[in-house]
């Protein structure tokens, strides 16, 4: 054998030794974690996982159901709160009508005299009277924006039948035309209503007086002759200040701009305590010649803006809820238990 061919068999030895044999199949090294993550992902969830799972994330899809479930019975009891106190009102309706000469809003019982019917005689401060508003009603079909008529009824001087004190009259709705020609109406230089009503008790406790010490016949003649005024008889219920929502906005006195009832700051404007009786007319009696103001009558003082049928609406609506979410949750967990 030459030399040649012994340098190439030894390099060829020397390959061998060193290159590592090749598989029939070769197959990419791989590391044991990364040979064990694919074996547990190919391998089936096993059950003691699925059983582990948290108690309080399956009662949280049952949370929506067990919510509304629980405002269904609030709208329950809502609606028999709801049935007592119309009740309560059709009740105090009912009974007689108190004489309002006999009632001295001062005495702190107004709250347990609310929804009584009562009967004042007096007469209408039309200088002061204040339109709250807008209320719209519907007439024939078609909806009219319009106001309350708010007006002071003062005594009637020298009547025993007459209120004793100064109280605050809802005549019912007018148009809106009413309030245009009110607030046009109105004199710039004219002073403010406590004033103005200081000044007429003034002159009321002048008259008094002058009648009762004065002696001369002519002077009485002449204060006879004085312009008379017209005494009103006013049937109404007992009220107290309105409870807006959120949407209405505040009043503004100094802009005459009303939109709730406020007795207190009504009272206030018109120069009376803020303790003042506050009475909504429901005298049926209206004249052909004079439809306006409109009356409220004794339904629509019953009425509440939430009557006991809409509460039944609000508790079937609610629990039409709960029935509904709460068979979602159970077909959300159904395919879970099936797999056991």
């Amino acid at each position: 054998m030459s030399t040649a061919s012994i340098s190439r068999t030894l390099a060829k030895n020397l390959r061998q030794r060193l290159t590592p044999a090749i598989p029939p199949k070769w197959a990419p090294h791989s590391s044991p974690i990364s040979t064990s993550a694919a074996a547990i992902s190919a391998e089936p969830q096993p059950e003691q996982e699925i059983e582990s799972r948290s108690t309080w994330s399956k009662l949280l899809l049952f949370i929506p159901g067990a919510m509304t479930f629980g405002l269904g019975t609030w709208q329950i009891l809502r609606r028999q709160e709801k049935i007592k106190t119309l009740e309560y009102r059709q009740s105090r309706l009912g009974l007689e009508p108190l004489k309002g000469n006999e009632i001295v809003p001062s005495n702190g019982s107004l709250d347990s005299l609310e929804f009584r019917r009562v009967q004042f005689k007096g007469v209408f401060d039309e200088k002061k009277s204040i339109y709250v508003g807008p209320r719209s009603r519907s007439i024939s079909g078609v909806t009219e924006n319009g106001y309350y008529l708010i007006t002071p009824l003062v005594p009637l001087h020298g009547d025993p039948e007459s209120v004793q004190s100064p109280i605050l009259v809802n005549r019912g709705w007018v148009p809106r035309s009413w309030r245009d020609k009110a607030l046009l109406n109105v004199p710039e230089d004219e002073p403010p209503a406590k004033n103005s009503s200081s000044a007429s008790i003034q002159e009321t406790a002048n008259i008094s007086w002058w009648r009762f010490w004065s002696n001369n016949k002519q002077e009485v003649i002449e204060e006879n002759l004085l312009p008379s005024v017209t005494p009103v008889e006013v049937i109404g219920v007992i009220r107290g200040s309105e409870n807006p929502s959120i949407f209405v906005p505040a009043n503004d006195p100094n802009a005459a701009q009303w939109f709730y009832v406020d007795v207190p700051a009504l009272a206030r404007v018109c120069g009376l305590p803020e303790k003042t009786l506050y009475v909504e007319d429901i005298n049926e009696h209206v004249n052909p010649s004079s439809p306006y103001p409109i009356q409220k009558d004794a339904i629509t003082l019953i009425r509440s803006s939430v009557m006991p049928q809409d509460h039944l609406n609000y508790m079937l609506t609610w629990y039409s809820l709960s029935a509904a979410v709460t068979f979602m949750a159970v077909k959300r967990l159904k395919p879970i238990k099936s797999r056991r």
